[in-house]
């Protein structure tokens, strides 16, 4: 354990770290996150669905939560969430511990170097991440839809398997990956320079990594929108009641829908509620991640950095 007097250059700590520690602490990190803002993402999915039934179809997040709530329970803006748990511990382990390593590799713990390396290596992690969180994030959103019937997750990924295939759910990892890996690069490289801003001198900072990450992911969240929709479109077409949108074969395919259906405007479906669930959440993975990472490190200080 550390002496509580002692100064700490923990924003240094990158280099010779364990890389265990941060794939811990990106783990539960990462199950805080999903976990607390699960039901404003449950309004984002069905507000996102195109050719939906009046019943699920929402003039903003307010009066989702209310009709939710009203009409199908509370519970209802908590199906899927085992299902995202389940993806998100290991996927968040990957990810954080794929950032500290190639963020380590390039340079990106040395000054000078931050904002491009941190957005490679934020690219990076997702591109390995979500090759794992992808058929998770399916049964997810399957579960979420409005008239849903699976009541658990080998359910769901069970029915979606036998009617789809296997290929149900890669179908949307190209546009996963053409969203995630603009949004990581955005996110990681502003929440880097916010962090700088906000807190030069690098010791630890419970508010700095709250606002940082909370700035970081409204800004990538507002960003990346439209390949969200389209993700949200490849992702639900098994369950959708329109044909053409069953029939949905790539992302280009599913711009094209949108576009045809909606205009512009379609691709904003679902702004507001993904920036309120990325603004929290992100403020919390970064809270809980940075907090897990001081503690963990301070557990293991001595053996480790000496």
């Amino acid at each position: 354990m550390a002496d509580a007097g002692e100064e700490v250059d923990y924003e240094g700590l990158g280099e010779g770290f364990p890389l265990h520690i941060n794939m811990i602490a990106g783990a539960l990190a990462g199950i805080s996150e999903h976990a607390v803002m699960f039901p404003v993402d449950v309004i984002r999915t069905r507000m996102q669905i195109l050719s939906a039934s009046p019943a699920a179809t929402y003039s903003g997040v307010t009066e989702a939560l209310r009709r939710i709530s009203s009409a199908e329970g509370g519970r209802a803006l908590w199906r899927g969430v085992a299902s995202v748990v389940m993806g998100a511990g290991p996927a968040h382990a990957v990810y954080f511990g794929t950032y500290e390593v190639v963020k380590e590799a390039t340079g990106g713990n040395r000054s000078g170097h931050q904002f491009a390396s941190t957005a490679f290596a934020g690219a990076s992690a997702t591109i390995a991440s979500d090759a794992f969180m992808n058929p998770f994030d399916v049964v997810k959103q399957r579960m979420q839809m409005h008239g849903s019937t699976y009541r658990s997750v080998l359910t769901c990924a069970s029915d979606v398997y036998k009617r789809e295939g296997l290929r149900a759910f890669y179908v949307s990892y190209p546009t996963t990956l053409a969203m995630t890996v603009p949004f990581t690069a955005v996110q990681f490289s502003t929440y880097e320079w916010a962090k700088e801003v906000l807190n030069p001198s690098g010791s630890y900072s419970p508010t700095t990594h709250a606002v940082a990450g909370g700035f970081a992911g409204a800004v990538a969240a507002a960003v990346t929108n439209p390949l969200d929709v389209a993700k949200t479109l490849l992702q639900t077409r098994g369950n959708s009641s329109d044909a053409v949108i069953r029939k949905a074969s790539g992302m280009l395919t599913a711009f094209k829908i949108i576009h045809e259906r909606e205009g512009l405007k379609g691709f904003a479906r679902g702004l507001s509620p993904r920036v309120l669930t990325f603004m929290p959440s992100n403020a919390l993975c970064w809270l809980s991640y940075e907090g897990f990472r001081w503690f963990l490190r301070d557990q293991t200080r001595e053996k480790f950095v000496g």
